[in-house]
């Protein structure tokens, strides 16, 4: 997911709940967090989680728990009815209270206080001082008023990371952004880029091989800036680089970069480390018609999306590379979309995600004239995706009789069947008798084009 954020100068006020009385902490509180949106908001919803256990908080499922944790995604306004109708799900209920925190608890702060069952707000640009705050509900600090303003560019706190149920950790180096893309809201909420500094990185990332993690993800709000605030040179290509020897075993993954951000010297890595670097882009183009890329405010243009797409991929044989896509934005006529539909169809790409636009409130869009019908946008939709299962049947063919390098990434299932992603993110499916759940493996893909079998 692409989340372009503009710069602001102002200092930006949360509101919160009222301070209530702790819970009472004995015996052990139970708490569930649950995460919405991207991976960002994935790798702070595990890592808050992590840091509640160590804690003492007893980890429960949604409907257990005493204390529910939303970490919300306001992305898409269909990202934040899910928060909100989980919200009404544990209201509904009773015996628990919920705790709202990332971007949506912070793009509507005030309502979200005043649903029934919230016992606070966080903020989402805090995250030590979150965990404290939660910690406090559950009577294991005290709890101290939470302030109401944070400054545009906050210190980066960042939780450490830790290895999920999927045997894959995500490691967040950067939050915030400077951009100022014309649908996104995640400027308002999330600050300025920040940037975690290269050796924090490193100690994060030798704790994680240590631990025998096999596939490290690195995720940021806007990957593609890291560094920037940090006066680092040579953006995620440098710290790829010097990132290399610290692997050992493990491999790494990136998220979502723009497409102007894929330099040579990222497609000379990529090509030059398999085996250590997934074969994996995700490059959110947003659109293919130049006008409506104008108006998006977007940094990039068709043109060099189409050349960056395929250089990367001449250099780099089985590149899956991904993107983003925006079905109906202000100003997209039949002739801008076909001129989408039309580029995306003619490039390789392994997959597109699809995201009808919705207006968001305090975005530069929301306002803009020559609004698309929602009926108009449901079809475009439909048609990109429709163009996605396309590409990703065409991808998955490729990759038919070839040896992929693969990492178990979940437990067994009922049927005892183990999945397993490949680098370049196809999953496929292991013997069921295979023991080998969180290890990197290497197997060969069968006819069906999911089910795969070891190879030595």
């Amino acid at each position: 997911m692409d989340t372009g954020v503009g710069e602001r100068s102002k200092t930006c006020a949360r509101p919160v709940a009222a301070a209530p009385m702790p819970l009472l902490a004995s015996p052990p509180v139970r708490v569930a967090v649950v995460g919405f949106g991207c991976r960002v908001s994935a790798s702070e919803a595990e890592a808050m989680a992590a840091r509640l256990h160590q804690r003492g908080l007893a980890p429960a499922g949604i409907d257990d728990a005493e204390l529910v944790v939303v970490h919300g995604c306001a992305i898409t306004a269909s990202a934040e009815a899910d928060a909100r109708a989980l919200t009404r799900r544990v209201a509904r209920r009773g015996g628990a209270q919920v705790i709202a925190s990332g971007c949506w608890a912070h793009a509507d702060g005030a309502a979200i206080a005043a649903m029934p069952g919230v016992l606070d707000v966080l903020d989402v640009r805090d995250a030590d001082a979150a965990v404290t705050r939660v910690l406090a509900h559950a009577g294991r600090e005290p709890l101290a008023p939470a302030p109401v303003q944070l400054s545009r560019r906050p210190p980066l706190a960042v939780l450490p990371p830790v290895v999920d149920a999927r045997a894959r950790a995500l490691l967040k180096v950067q939050d915030g952004c400077d951009y100022a893309c014309s649908f996104c809201i995640v400027p308002q909420l999330r600050g300025r880029s920040r940037s975690l500094p290269f050796g924090a990185i490193a100690a994060h990332v030798d704790g994680l091989v240590a631990a025998g993690v096999p596939e490290i993800v690195m995720t940021g709000v806007h990957l593609g800036t890291w560094g920037r605030d940090l006066g680092e040179r040579g953006g995620v290509a440098g710290l790829v680089q010097r990132l290399l020897p610290h692997l050992g075993a493990t491999r790494l993954r990136l998220s979502s970069i723009d497409p102007h951000e894929l330099d040579d010297a990222l497609i000379d890595l990529l090509a030059r480390e398999r085996g250590r670097l997934c074969r994996h882009l995700h490059l959110p183009v947003q659109s293919c018609d130049d006008g409506v890329l104008t108006r998006m405010r977007r940094a990039h243009r068709t043109g060099a999306f189409v050349e960056r797409v395929q250089r990367a991929i001449d250099r780099v044989p089985g590149l899956a590379i991904a993107t983003d896509v925006i079905a109906g934005h202000p100003g997209e006529d039949d002739d801008a979309f076909a001129r989408t539909h039309d580029v995306l169809a003619a490039l390789p790409l392994a997959a597109m995600h699809v995201f009808p636009y919705s207006p968001r409130p305090g975005t530069a869009a929301a306002s803009m004239p020559d609004a698309v019908p929602a009926s108009t946008i449901r079809v475009r939709a439909a048609q990109l995706r429709a163009l996605s299962q396309q590409q990703q049947r065409r991808f998955r063919a490729a990759a038919i009789g070839t040896t992929l390098d693969v990492v178990s990434h979940r437990a067994p299932d009922r049927d005892g069947v183990l999945w397993a992603m490949s680098d370049h993110d196809l999953r496929v499916r292991l013997p069921g008798d295979c023991d080998a759940f969180g290890q990197r493996l290497r197997a060969r893909l069968h006819d069906d084009g999911e089910a795969a079998s070891l190879v030595p």
